[in-house]
């Protein structure tokens, strides 16, 4: 059964964070609206392109335009089954609207499944849903994580981690692992 999903998006999101979950789970049959605080339907964010090219923390380069397909002022969060959060920069100042913490709060009362990449453990974190709570991020959040009062899983860049509600990954390298674990929260049966 199809679910109505949720993307939290903000400028600089991880571009392969905010593409590729989008592109998957409407390919397997759910809605996903993707919306940002400030802009509506048919206006963009900037992404931005991380890779691991060796030095001590990722590159970071202009990504593509993301196109956003629904107004963030019409979000009721309970019209939705999941949510699930990008990382890149967006998080860092997502977290500091009022009505996206809100809106990610209502899906841990409302014990909805939620998916969280990367930099996406900054909103959890301010969110204040990750108190007794594993949670895997980008190393660098591993202190947003542990100072939320979770405990911050340290696992392969390729691998994610579900804890009731919540799937999480490190970052882009573990989509396979991560949207898997995330569409077995869904109920998503893919048949071949």
């Amino acid at each position: 059964m199809a679910k109505k999903i949720l993307m939290l998006c903000g400028d600089y999101c991880e571009d392969y964070e905010t593409m590729v979950p989008f592109q998957t789970l409407q390919a397997v049959g759910h809605r996903v609206d993707a919306v940002c605080p400030g802009k509506k339907k048919g206006e963009s964010i900037a992404t931005a392109i991380h890779d691991f090219e060796g030095e001590q923390t990722y590159s970071e380069k202009r990504g593509h335009n993301f196109v956003l397909n629904a107004d963030f002022d019409a979000v009721q969060a309970a019209d939705y089954d999941a949510l699930v959060i990008p990382g890149g920069r967006g998080p860092e100042y997502l977290r500091l609207n009022p009505q996206v913490i809100a809106i990610v709060q209502h899906f841990f009362v409302e014990n909805k499944p939620v998916a969280a990449v990367c930099h996406g453990a900054q909103l959890l974190a301010a969110a204040k849903v990750l108190n007794g709570r594993t949670c895997s991020a980008y190393p660098a959040c591993r202190p947003d994580v542990e100072l939320a009062g979770g405990r911050y899983a340290d696992i392969a860049v390729n691998a994610a981690i579900t804890e009731g509600n919540l799937v999480t990954a490190p970052a882009w390298p573990a989509h396979p692992e991560w949207l898997a674990q995330f569409l077995k929260l869904l109920g998503t049966k893919i048949t071949l």
